[in-house]
């Protein structure tokens, strides 16, 4: 695993053992960034169960302005601050050491405001995404700049199968790539 471009380019990236944690792969997160490229520069972007962190890293390496990163698992944790300590990233980012649904409440009375935000949960976790989603739509206001995609990456067949809507936000893209699904979503 590593970063596809920008500053950080080639750079290797870590993960912690086990299945646990399932980093979005190598040539999903290209053909994602290559998809964002017109929102990326000085964008606002939250990787919500960032795992290693490898999405927000890349978009940080291609510009973003801040990403904040939500991550709760222990050994995920781990692996995201080896992540930024290895590439040497002190600043343009928060770390949320908390579950997804308390961050996003946390975050809403904060209004940051994100131009993009990605979520990857466990992908047999239905409710993960429902919860997120919902979450997203109902703090729109507060979470989310006009427009703002917002990417749930997914199983591309599989039990857990994702709604057209949530709230507010539509579903108006999917991108089907290997066993893997990208759904965008926006207001």
């Amino acid at each position: 695993m590593r970063v596809i471009a920008g500053t950080y380019r080639s750079r290797p990236l870590t993960a912690p053992r086990g299945m646990a944690t399932r980093p979005t792969s190598d040539r999903l997160r290209e053909s994602l960034f290559n998809i964002l490229t017109p929102y990326i520069e000085g964008a606002r972007f939250a990787d919500l169960y960032a795992g290693t962190g490898a999405v927000g890293i890349e978009a940080l390496s291609r510009g973003a302005a801040h990403v904040t990163f939500v991550e709760s698992a222990a050994p995920a944790l781990a692996a995201l601050r080896a992540n930024l300590t290895a590439l040497k990233i002190r600043d343009g980012f928060q770390l949320e050491q908390r579950s997804v649904p308390v961050a996003l409440r946390n975050l809403a009375r904060r209004d940051p405001r994100f131009t993009l935000v990605y979520l990857d949960p466990p992908w047999e976790d239905l409710s993960a995404y429902t919860q997120s989603l919902n979450l997203l739509a109902e703090s729109s206001a507060a979470l989310l700049a006009p427009e703002a995609p917002v990417i749930a990456e997914h199983a591309r067949r599989g039990s857990v199968t994702l709604s057209d809507t949530y709230g507010t936000l539509h579903r108006y893209r999917l991108h089907e790539q290997g066993d893997a699904a990208l759904s965008f979503y926006r207001q």
